[in-house]
């Protein structure tokens, strides 16, 4: 099947649907770890949306130290599933193996780009709607205020202008390009 006409349409969706599933788990568990406000909207959907398949998870993985571990995995297994389907499909060998090796740095790097586009989002509505709130925004501080704040302490605002964002920003990138590259060569090089 690995160049058949619905090769590319079908992995295009088991991509889309579980990446979405993947990223609201994410979310859950990064709310969770900065204690974000529970009764948020978008909390209350998070929790709701993964408590399906957390609720049994956390029966057989508890939590250690204030950690989910019961997301951690989930989010790992959900990730092998999707690489394992998307590999059958497109017909390569060893899919499980290979899926296997690929799930945390692709893991890592979804964590990363959540931290990005979060900082990205609340710069440029700081631009265009400063002030308001939303429960979305919010939110965004929440997630974000543990990698800013610290970077706000070392580049302190230049003529009323915060750079800490930016600074934030190229680290998360460095980190991308530093961590990632030698974390798939160590993955895939225990697993295949």
């Amino acid at each position: 099947m690995g160049s058949g006409y619905l090769t590319n349409p079908l992995s295009f969706l088991i991509q889309v649907v579980f990446d979405l599933y993947i990223l609201v788990v994410m979310l859950r568990f990064l709310l969770q770890l900065v204690r974000a406000d529970f009764y948020n909207p978008i909390s209350q959907f998070c929790v709701r949306m993964t408590a399906p398949l957390l609720r049994p998870l956390r029966r057989v993985i508890p939590g250690v130290g204030g950690v989910d571990v019961a997301s951690i995995v989930l989010m790992l297994l959900l990730k092998i599933v999707e690489l394992t389907l998307i590999m059958l499909i497109a017909g390569q060998g060893s899919p499980l193996l290979n899926a296997i090796a690929l799930a945390l740095p692709e893991l890592i790097e979804l964590t990363l780009n959540v931290f990005l586009f979060a900082i990205l989002i609340q710069v440029i509505l700081s631009w265009i709607n400063p002030g308001t709130y939303n429960p979305a925004v919010s939110l965004l501080h929440t997630i974000t205020d543990p990698l800013l704040r610290p970077a706000r302490r070392l580049i302190p605002p230049i003529g009323g202008i915060d750079l800490s964002p930016m600074a934030v920003l190229v680290a998360i990138q460095l980190l991308k390009m530093l961590l990632l590259p030698p974390l798939r060569a160590l993955t895939t090089g225990l697993f295949l």
